[in-house]
């Protein structure tokens, strides 16, 4: 069948925009799955695909470097570079094919080594939002397959997982471990032996790795069926050690990915496993695991990111391979929050040594951190939904997520005064009338009522600020104006300032406390620094969880009761 028109353009896009980032030689392997996973018409065509990316790879590597840049912008510009239409297009989630309300079955799959992460949000609130859609039902599937010696499975995430679903308000209808269902995985192996379609192969990795970029078969690879199941038996019955064997999958040696080249659908792990030990020691990898449990569980559809493709690729080979009808697949693009630098494996490395303070740590940006900095798992759905199913890739600022959460709690959230970098200042001649004042809770939402609040004549005010207008008249926020001295440094005395009017006149307006009653706060920063301030006396009786705006600094939420009277009120920074 010819393809259509705009899948060549589109094929020959895809090729510039590989060359550009492989120094002018286009890979037609990434080209076929990104055109096979954006396009589900495809899939049955895939042979015409292939030989398309492969022809329109071979033009553009021809194309002198320096006319790359000026066709791609011609046929639009990078996919990946198109935040902005992505983020116009957002909300829009396609029917899933076939759905039949009540029917719907889709499963989430995380690998236990760790929390779930503001990046783990398209994966909770997208399965949720299309198991509302249709009364399906959403299965969390741990992958807990043995990873490596840096990356295992560890029994505390299994429980700590689930918490996370909770507080996302994600929960699932049934929790499957990998690891229970291990000898369920077998008989799929031995049926792909049988038919000829998998081998094992005993060759050393970096011999192997070799052979398949050069499209060459090892010589396991020619085993009868009869051979290959006879070394199968021979792996599951401990013959072979630990990366001494492993199973095979026949595919294409002139495929055009690598990667696809006769993956990997069983080895050997001798690592003991947190929930059966030593139980096993041939386990599945990951893909072979999903083409056999898709279809033992009964999932209808599978959602999951566009880096998954080749996964995709591999499950539907196991299928045809075996008669097997399988879910459709549909695909989300990489959402990043730029100031989010996500890394499991980094954030592993710093909770276990206690360089971060626990998996609650703001800096590793996961649900129990946003929940702990005041942001609700409403807004981070919101957030999360507004960019639909799109395939684009696109990096946001953190603003975005922040402003979903501003929307929720502005107009409910009372104010209170805070000052970093608390310096004193004694106010000569400041009016005994202006010693207490009532100030509203919230600017604008005046049944949210007023508190009394301490004022002069001595008052905590930002070093920053003062150091910047020495001799200057400021005003001390909704309360009076003073004129600061001529010399401010930093100092263990009291700076003294003079009244000048209560005016409301155009001055600069600093925040301030009165020094009477108030009370030391500690804000733990976004960046893992706390910073040690003075907050107006209302913080004293705060509660645990209680969510407050620091005028002019932002929004934080209250950790936990003081014990004692002089010990800080420690609040956690949300947001601007």
């Amino acid at each position: 069948m010819p393809l259509a028109p705009e899948v060549a353009q589109r094929a020959r896009r895809l090729a510039i925009e590989n060359a550009i980032s492989h120094d002018g030689v286009p890979r037609a392997g990434p080209i076929v799955a990104r055109l096979l996973a954006t396009d589900a018409t495809l899939r049955a065509h895939a042979e015409e695909v292939r030989a398309l990316a492969e022809t329109v790879a071979t033009e553009v590597a021809a194309l002198p470097r320096a006319e790359l840049e000026p066709a791609l912008s011609a046929l639009g510009g990078a996919e990946t570079d198109r935040p902005k239409e992505a983020r116009s297009a957002g909300g829009e989630f396609p029917d899933l094919p076939g759905a039949e309300l009540g029917q719907v079955v889709l499963r989430m799959a995380p690998f236990p080594s760790g929390v779930l992460h503001v990046g783990h949000g398209r994966m909770l609130y997208v399965h949720q939002h299309y198991r509302e859609r249709y009364a399906g039902r959403l299965l969390l599937v741990f992958d807990d397959t043995p990873g490596s010696e840096e990356k295992r499975a560890e029994t505390e995430y299994f429980d700590l997982i689930l918490g996370d679903c909770e507080l996302a308000g994600v929960v699932p209808d049934q929790v499957v471990y990998k690891s229970d269902r291990v000898p369920q995985f077998y008989p799929w192996a031995r049926r792909l032996i049988d038919r000829g379609a998998a081998y094992v192969c005993r060759c050393p990795a970096e011999l192997l790795r070799q052979r398949r970029t050069q499209g060459v078969a090892c010589a396991e690879r020619a085993q009868s069926p009869g051979e290959a199941a006879d070394e199968w038996e021979r792996m599951l019955s401990g013959a072979y050690a630990a990366g001494g064997a492993v199973l095979r999958l026949k595919t294409d040696l002139g495929d055009p990915d690598p990667a696809f080249r006769d993956r990997v659908l069983c080895r050997i792990s001798d690592l003991d496993h947190p929930r059966v030990g030593h139980r096993y020691r041939v386990w599945p990898m990951l893909e072979f695991s999903w083409a056999v449990d898709d279809v033992e569980l009964g999932v209808t559809h599978v959602l999951r990111g566009k880096d998954l493709v080749i996964e995709d690729r591999m499950q539907r080979y196991i299928w045809d391979v075996l008669g097997v009808d399988g879910p459709p697949f549909l695909h989300w693009g990489m959402l990043r929050v730029r100031e989010a630098k996500v890394s499991k494996s980094k954030s592993y490395r710093e909770v276990k040594s206690g360089v971060y303070d626990g998996w609650s740590d703001p800096r590793t940006w996961s649900l129990r951190s946003l929940d702990r900095r005041g942001i609700s798992m409403e807004a981070l759905r919101a957030f999360i939904l507004s960019f639909g199913m799109s395939l684009a890739d696109v990096e946001v600022p953190a603003e975005t997520l922040y402003a979903e959460n501003r929307k929720r709690i502005d107009a409910t959230t009372v104010r209170r005064a805070y000052v970093p970098e608390p310096v004193r200042v004694d106010v000569d001649g400041f009016p005994d009338a202006l010693r207490s004042v009532e100030l509203p809770n919230h600017p604008d939402r005046s049944e949210l009522g007023h508190r009394t609040v301490a004022a002069g004549p001595s008052f905590y005010l930002p070093y920053a600020d003062l150091a910047r207008r020495p001799g200057e008249e400021i005003r001390l926020k909704d309360l009076a104006n003073v004129r600061l001295p001529a010399t401010i440094a930093p100092s263990p005395s009291p700076i003294r300032a003079t009244f000048t009017s209560r005016e409301n006149r155009r001055l600069p307006r600093l925040q301030w406390v009165g020094v009477e009653g108030s009370v030391p706060v500690d804000v733990l920063g976004i960046d893992g620094t706390h910073a040690l301030g003075r907050g107006e006396a209302a913080l004293a009786d705060a509660r645990p969880r209680e969510i407050f705006q620091f005028e002019r600094v932002g929004f934080v939420r209250v950790e936990d009761r003081r014990s004692t009277p002089g010990e800080p009120v420690r609040v956690v920074y949300g947001h601007p």
